[in-house]
């Protein structure tokens, strides 16, 4: 697979009738990003989007390594996403006591945001390390390969009583999170039957949107939603439109 030998791969879909399962999940292994052209005229400013962000690309084949402190460890179901600049669920591997997680490309004026679940044992009160983190890469202008970033120390404050000071930057990638998964949820229970349910999921994902001020995505799901209470079915552009506002912010 490309993966497997440090190739990006962004895909396209060209109108509806296309296998979005299969297009997305290449793009997401292969750390490139699926586009979604429903009209023609739509293709030229698409793949102009995608050639500037090839043309952005600083470092290649980055791979995060998290190795993580003796009272830590990651969750077991699903422990580490990418949410800008889209969202994508990644894969870990676990290598001599080290998590090395593939990132792919990384452009030089677009952040990376990777969120990371885990659980952490009881510690004393105060600062105290929970994980360290470091960047593998090559850089393609030297010609260098597997170069590696300076480490950074990850930290939990701890208190003996909890005082609620959520980080609002963080709020918001915890957010883009969620309405991924409960629109994740929704096509699972429509392709199960369970049209009550996909419509209560598509409808918790606009809510969610709303709440990060997403508001293209929240009309495109709620819209759904809707659609499937009054009892009509979901066309394949609207079932498209869906993924694609799950994963990324709409501009």
């Amino acid at each position: 697979m490309a993966a497997g030998y440090n190739l990006t791969l962004s895909t396209l879909g060209f109108g509806n009738h296309w296998n979005q399962d299969v297009l997305e999940q290449i793009a997401d292994a292969a750390g490139g990003t699926l586009s979604y052209i429903q009209h023609p005229e739509e293709a030229v400013s698409e793949f102009s989007r995608l050639f500037n962000r090839i043309q952005s690309v600083g470092l290649t084949n980055a791979h995060l390594l998290l190795t993580l402190s003796p009272q830590v460890r990651l969750a077991e179901l699903k422990p580490i996403a990418q949410v800008v600049p889209e969202t994508v669920e990644l894969a870990t591997v676990e290598e001599r006591n080290q998590y090395v997680v593939r990132l792919g490309d990384l452009m030089t004026e677009v952040p990376r945001v990777v969120l990371a679940n885990l659980y952490i044992s009881q510690l004393p009160e105060g600062e105290q390390p929970i994980a360290t983190l470091q960047v593998r890469y090559d850089d393609p202008v030297i010609g260098s390969e597997n170069l590696l970033s300076e480490s950074v120390q990850a930290f939990a404050h701890v208190l003996s009583l909890y005082q609620p000071a959520a980080n609002p930057q963080v709020q918001q990638h915890v957010l883009a999170l969620a309405k991924y998964r409960q629109t994740q949820i929704a096509e699972m229970k429509l392709i199960q039957g369970d049209r009550s349910g996909a419509a209560t999921m598509l409808q918790s994902a606009a809510k969610t949107a709303l709440q990060m001020g997403d508001y293209n995505a929240a009309t495109v799901l709620q819209d759904n939603a809707t659609r499937l209470q009054e009892g009509e079915e979901l066309s394949e552009a609207d079932r498209k439109k869906t993924r694609i506002v799950s994963k990324t912010i709409l501009q």
